[in-house]
């Protein structure tokens, strides 16, 4: 099925500002709360955010077999689960009828006011009701920055690093959109020179850049996914602020790995753009150092293009950049990880969430947390109000965005931003 919706000379009749991220070549998918307190699955273009429950009450998507109520949920499982062939026919429908040529909707103000919303008029919550989340460690020059800083420089990577995606399965309620902030975790940590750990808030409270990419239904127990065809699983992706306590976990990892300090809180971009409207950003990623197994081989173009920021606001100043980076840095790429991921018979259900891991550049500016930009605290990074940060601070708000460009089109993922407030206290 041709990819209609991604035509770059398509133009919308609604109004929309020079280089958003939002062009009607886009239509990414949410869910939102609207101004009558309904909420129902959406999508954007510009400024715009559009009522799909609507739409489609009112006849617009007549000849796409949908099911009454697939657009007046709370998550977009369902919808996911669907598969390709209806996201493509949607997506396309959309691009239709907000075309500067066709004036159906654009001429019926009744319908318009059913279906329009203005950013202020509504709320957005999180696009899929996660199963299940796995977190990967795909970015070869963050897990060689973590294992110079860790263990012995000349052997920076453990032996498997090279052969298997790494990864593990994290906690997915504590997975939420932008705009909540969350609380400084506390736990046990084993200060510098103790024989003892101690219990208190995180000192080392760090952000990771990272993306993570959304799954259909796909296989059942004991069937692996082949590489071949893992992207007709994957339905889009989202910006992915993966919260990590690194005093905590330095005291914890050791031997299953990560787990308070890092199921505290995860944080979304609530936008999913479709692998669909990213397919004119693909780029060969890296080259394999060592030869893979079968199963894990890919030939191609199977990463994207994908501009990444980071900034730190603190409480008193402006936003101060700190990172830029680009997701096309990533060795191992989501076919493979899924791949991996289901080799051995694991299924994979709708709305599964799967994030890269910190994605990290070749240069210092590039690097995708604290632990790394501050290099372990030796190198604070100052902030433009005089202040210098070494890892998160209270009252700090972390923003990440992320967009691609080329020539004909700018397709982004907005930002996810989040607060960080101190440790919960209950109220007496």
């Amino acid at each position: 099925m041709p990819l209609k919706a991604n035509d770059p000379n398509r133009k919308t009749w609604i109004e929309i500002t020079e280089n958003s991220d939002f062009p009607i070549q886009n239509i990414p998918f949410g869910v939102f709360l609207t101004r009558d307190d309904i909420v129902t699955i959406g999508t954007r273009i510009g400024d715009t955010a559009i009522d799909l429950g609507a739409l489609h009450q009112l006849g617009y998507f007549k000849g796409i077999p949908l099911t009454d109520d697939i657009f007046l949920q709370d998550t977009l499982n369902d919808f996911i689960a669907d598969g390709r062939k209806t996201w493509r026919a949607v997506r396309d429908r959309i691009a239709e009828i907000f075309d500067e040529n066709n004036v159906t909707l654009k001429n019926n103000k009744e319908h318009r006011t059913r279906v329009l919303f203005t950013l202020d008029e509504i709320e957005m919550q999180m696009p899929v009701q996660v199963g299940d989340y796995t977190d990967f460690y795909s970015s070869k020059e963050h897990a060689t920055n973590v294992g110079t800083m860790f263990r012995d420089p000349d052997n920076a990577l453990l032996p498997n690093w090279l052969h298997i995606p790494v990864g593990y399965h994290g906690r997915s309620s504590s997975i939420i959109p932008s705009g909540i902030p969350i609380h400084r975790p506390q736990g046990q940590k084993l200060p510098q020179g103790a024989d003892e750990p101690i219990f208190g808030p995180s000192r080392l409270l760090d952000f990771e850049l990272e993306m993570a990419f959304i799954t259909t239904d796909s296989n059942q127990l004991g069937e692996p996914i082949p590489i071949e065809e893992a992207e007709s699983y994957i339905f889009g992706m989202v910006l992915f602020n993966d919260w990590s306590a690194r005093d905590i976990q330095k005291w914890e990892y050791v031997p299953l790995g990560p787990f308070l300090a890092k199921n505290f809180a995860s944080s979304i971009s609530p936008w999913i753009v479709t692998l669909d409207a990213l397919e004119p950003f693909r780029v060969e990623g890296p080259k394999p150092e060592k030869e893979l197994l079968p199963y894990l081989q890919t030939s191609g173009k199977k990463s994207f293009d994908i501009n990444l920021e980071v900034g730190i606001t603190p409480q008193k100043g402006e936003e101060t950049i700190v990172s830029k980076s680009n997701f096309k840095y990533m060795y191992w790429n989501m076919s493979q990880q899924l791949a991996h991921h289901t080799v051995n018979g694991c299924p994979i259900n709708s709305g599964d969430m799967l994030a890269s891991g910190t994605i990290s550049g070749p240069t210092p500016d590039s690097y995708g947390s604290m632990l790394e930009l501050s290099w372990r605290g030796s190198k604070p990074i100052k902030l433009k109000n005089g202040e210098e940060r070494k890892f998160i601070e209270d009252y700090d708000k972390v923003t990440m965005r992320g967009f691609c460009q080329n020539h004909q089109s700018r397709i982004g993922f907005g930002e996810v931003s989040t607060e960080v407030l101190p440790v919960f206290k209950p109220k007496k």
